[in-house]
Parts: C-alpha cells; structure tokens; sequence
C-alpha cells in the first residue's frame, strides 16, 4: 500500500515536536472530533505525518512517522476515540507559518486552511513535499 500523508496539530506548551524528539516515539492521543478521529483511523503504519504547533507557534515543525495504527483511546466518559503511535523523523530548520501556507496559491486547497479547526487531517504528497522542502531550506 502506498504512503498516506497526513498533518496533526498539537499546543507546543502540551507535546511539542522537541518532546518527540526527545522521546523518540509516542502515542497521538486525546483528539475529540469525529472528522480527526476518521482520518487517525484510516494512518497506517509507514504513513508521514506533518507535525504543526497551533496557537502561539501556528507553523508546521517537523515530520514523523506512524509506527502503529489506531486502537481505542480510552475516554472516562465512554466515546469511541482512537489513538495512534508516532515515531520521530525530522525537526524543521524553518518553520513552516500558517502565514506563508496561506498567501501562497497552491496551498489554496489544503485542509490546514479551509478547517483550520481539525486537529489530525490528510495532505496530499505534493502538499507534503512542498512543506518538506520549505522547512529544509530557507
């Protein structure tokens, strides 16, 4: 199966990309939208992922990589979440603003923009390689 490419968001106050960094893998968990919670659930392993800092930060910082595919994450209320486990790839050289995605056309269509609101969303494999190459390089 081909790789899927996907963008979660997290507050870097609460999991940031240096925190992966450090921990080298960890559990995505605690998304609390059913529209994320699909998408988290179609990740399967070997599929990249875009992480982004939302709020103070609001730019793309680096990538990781699925390392294993949804299963429950467990709510004391009773939902049906998911979860999934990620493994460090890459911090950015260059964060990647929300500003710069935006006032570029070809970024027009990408989720990040038009449901600013999702916390875990796919990006297409040209969405992602350009994101790639602007953190790499200035």
């Amino acid at each position: 199966m081909a790789t899927q490419y996907w963008l979660l968001k997290s507050e870097p106050g609460t999991y940031s990309i240096d925190h992966l960094k450090k921990d080298k893998k960890t559990n995505w968990d605690h998304i609390r939208n059913y529209q994320a919670r699909n998408f988290l659930r179609k990740m399967k392993k070997g599929d990249l992922a875009l992480i982004y800092h939302s709020n103070e930060d609001r730019a793309v910082v680096g990538v990781s990589k699925c390392i294993k595919e949804a299963y429950v994450d467990p709510d004391p209320e009773g939902g049906d979440w998911s979860q999934v486990d990620l493994g460090f790839v890459e911090k950015f050289k260059f964060p990647v603003t929300l500003a710069t995605l935006k006032a570029s056309p070809k970024f027009g269509d990408l989720l990040l923009i038009k449901q600013s609101r999702l916390s875990a969303m796919p990006v297409s494999k040209k969405h992602f390689d350009d994101i790639l190459k602007m953190g790499s390089m200035k």
